[in-house]
Parts: structure tokens; sequence; C-alpha cells
């Protein structure tokens, strides 16, 4: 019977650090834990005494790969509490740069993190050689999808140009058309890039663990930058759930081996992320997604975790073509500067957007000077830590009823990991602080 002792210190290919911790004995799981050991971050107490102009400037740096995310959900959170509402061309905008974001972390995922373990190479570096047009072709994608976000945010990371009101800058009907051109252009490249994924799948491997998905929903688009909170279960059950009402949705707790709370709705657990995004909204992708998604033989509920990348190859299919229709709007109107639109109240606000990792979460009070009196974040792998965590505790004692060694089982732990395309360090929240007298 299998025996293995699994101690895998900071998993490679994903953003911060997290620990896998398997024992089993003669066929017996002992101990079966992800564990987050990085240090909090503290960003909610940085925004304390500082003006609503510059609470996004500073949570932004939560993130270096969802810095656009976050400053769109504390700008919304900040207009929220201020009473705030931007104009449809500010509101375009913003979409257009959030499908930038979504596309060029989903690229990175795919082709560089998640695509060495379908293809049994311990890093991308080794699939230069035998890959290499794969390889080039991400990382032309990937240049497409920064200049994307640099265009509208002034920077992609920890971007300028949005701000409480509106936008500071906007990109002229020039740059909007040659962007537009550059997104249709792309498009045989998104082809090669669903026919690789294509290949690779029967590589993914087979497991089925129903939870719940939550992410954001609306009746106009597959949700991105804006909508209600929603829950649907393996059953297709769904709520819906303002996004004000947060905190009932996410119910944050602690557990001793993760500095990162858990969160919990219906079930123990609950995912988000591409696939929580796909089994909620399949009914609003763009037509062409959906032809991809039918392609790649993904259809909601789908239940298989390690399927969330092939979920992601959808979505970017989908930013590239609601972009182009964005444009198109933007376009045929024309873009000129705007005046901010100037508060109306100081008070408390929430605001949610969806990042690539899934549906995040601030919130923030301030005085009658605009003052930020205190802030509240909830990270989407925040959410996605339980849910890791029961997977684990279905798929270990699968792994042993297959006898598979501990190499065996030590990859396919870091494998269902990586396919949440985790980003640990912004996510944590918890200290346990001892006292010593």
């Amino acid at each position: 019977m299998t025996t293995a002792r699994i101690r895998v210190d900071h998993v490679t290919r994903v953003e911060g650090h997290g620990n896998i911790v398997v024992n089993v004995t003669d066929g017996v799981v002992e101990k079966c834990e992800w564990q987050v050991p990085e240090a909090p971050r503290f960003f909610e107490s940085m925004v304390r005494g500082r003006h609503y102009s510059e609470v996004a400037r500073i949570t932004s740096r939560i993130c270096g790969i969802c810095s656009i995310g976050h400053t769109l959900a504390s700008i919304k959170a900040t207009e929220d509490a201020l009473g705030i509402e931007v104009s449809e061309q500010s509101w375009k905008l913003r979409e257009l740069i959030k499908h930038a974001e979504n596309f060029d972390s989903h690229v990175l995922h795919i082709n560089i993190l998640a695509a060495p373990d379908l293809l049994g190479a311990p890093s991308v570096f080794p699939l230069v050689a035998t890959h290499g047009e794969v390889v080039a072709r991400a990382l032309r994608l990937k240049r497409l999808g920064h200049e994307w976000g640099s265009l509208i945010g002034g920077r992609t990371t920890h971007p300028m140009s949005i701000v409480p009101g509106g936008m500071a800058e906007v990109p002229t009907t020039k740059e909007l058309t040659q962007l537009r051109e550059r997104l249709l252009a792309a498009v045989p490249e998104l082809e090669a890039t669903v026919a690789t994924v294509l290949a690779l799948a029967p590589n993914v491997p087979a497991f089925d663990r129903p939870t719940e998905y939550v992410a954001l929903s609306n009746d106009k688009d597959y949700a991105l930058y804006d909508g209600d909170i929603q829950s649907v279960l393996p059953d297709g059950t769904k709520q819906r759930y303002p996004v004000a009402d947060y905190k009932q949705v996410t119910n944050e707790f602690v557990v001793p081996q993760s500095t990162a709370k858990y969160t919990k709705n219906k079930l123990d657990s609950y995912a988000a992320g591409a696939l929580a995004r796909f089994n909620n909204n399949y009914d609003k992708l763009h037509p062409e997604a959906k032809k991809v998604a039918e392609a790649l033989g993904i259809q909601p509920i789908c239940t298989n975790p390690y399927m969330n990348t092939v979920a992601q190859a959808v979505e970017i299919v989908s930013d590239v073509y609601e972009s182009v229709g964005l444009l198109d709007e933007l376009i045929a109107n024309g873009v000129e500067l705007e005046p901010l639109v100037e508060p109306t109240k100081f008070g408390s606000g929430a605001g949610a957007t969806e990042v690539p990792r899934g549906i995040l979460f601030h919130e923030y009070a301030y005085d009658d000077e605009g003052m930020c009196l205190g802030g509240n974040c909830i990270i989407p792998t925040n959410q996605n830590h339980n849910n890791i965590q029961h997977d684990f505790d279905k798929l270990v004692p699968e792994l042993v009823a297959q006898d598979k060694s501990e190499k065996e089982m030590e990859l396919a732990l870091e494998m269902l990991v990586r396919s949440y395309d985790p980003c640990i360090s912004c996510s944590t929240h918890y200290l346990d602080v001892k006292f010593v007298r």
C-alpha cells in the first residue's frame, strides 16, 4: 500500500509562497495541507488617513499582476462612498482596460506557467528549444496585452489614468483605431493558441469535485468590470447578491496553517476565477468564445478545477472580441477628455470587479473631508485557498487508491495549485501574534 511523504516548500510558477504537506502511511492519509506561510500585507492600514484621491494609488500596489483590477475595484468603492456616477465613455474605457488585464495575465498563465506541466517540462525554458513558436507567440500576445493596457491606463502596472470621477487622460480616436486593428490582426495567433490548448487537453488530469462558484454577473455581458455577486451550485441553482452584501457571501475565517483567511458561502468552500465566471456566465459569452469552448470540450457546469486553464483560453478570445465591440462604440462616438465627476456625499461604499484570478472586493469609509477612515479588501486567491484545501482532501485519497508514486502525487498536487493561477502574496491578511512576557 502507498506510503508517501510530500513536502513542497514554495510551489513554483505561482505568485507568492505556498507549501504542500502530505503524509500517507500504508494507504492511510495522516496529513494533507495546503499551507500559506507569508506575512500579512497591512494595506487596509496604509489607506487610513489618506485622501480619497490617493487610496487607489496605494491599493493598486497590492499586486503587480492585477493592479488594474485593484485600481478599478478601489475606485468603484470610493465612487460608491462618494455618490459618484461616471460617464458612459469612462465606463467603456474602464471595461476596455479590464479586458486588457485579463488577456495579458491569461496569456502568461496558459503558455508560460501551465504549459510546462502539460508537456512534462520543469519550466518554460526547455520549451524554448522544443516548442519555440509557442513561446514566441505567447510573448507577442503578452506584449499586445501590455501595450493595450498602457494605452488606456497610462501604464499597465499601477495605471495612472483611472481616477475617482472618471479618467485623467484618454487615448485619441486614432490610437483606439490602431488598437482595434492590432486586436483583429492577433486573431490568427489566438486561433493558434486555442489549437495548442486543444492539443494539450488530453494531458489535463481527470478530476471532479463539485463545489460552489462565485463571480460577478449582470444581464448585459460576460461580467468583468461590473455586476452583482452571483453564486452557482453544481446543480445549476443560482443566487445573486448586491455587492454591498459581499461579507454575507465571503464569511471569512482563519485556520492554523494559513496566514490568508478562508471563505465559504453555501457549501464548505467556493471557487473564484475563470472557471467560476464561465460556470456563472456562459450564456453571456461572445459567440466566438462559445465556439472555442465547444472546440475545447468545456461546458457548464464544469467541476474539474484543472479546467480553469481551459476556461482562461476561452476568456482571452472573449476579451478580444468584446473589446473590438467597445472600440467600435468609442470610435463612432469620438473620445474627448471629460471633466471629473465631483463627490455628492461622503460615507461608506463597496466595489467589486473581476481580476484574472476571480472576484475582488474593496470597501472604504470616508469622513466629511474625504479622508479614509478604514478599508477592507478580499482577494480572489484568499477566496480560493479553502477550495484548494478541499480539492486536496478529495484528490489525495484518490491518488492513493490509484497507487500513484510519491512523485506522481506531488506533480498532481502542484498542478492543481497552479491551475488556480494563485496570487498568494496578495491574499495574506491574518497574523497570529504571540506575546512573550
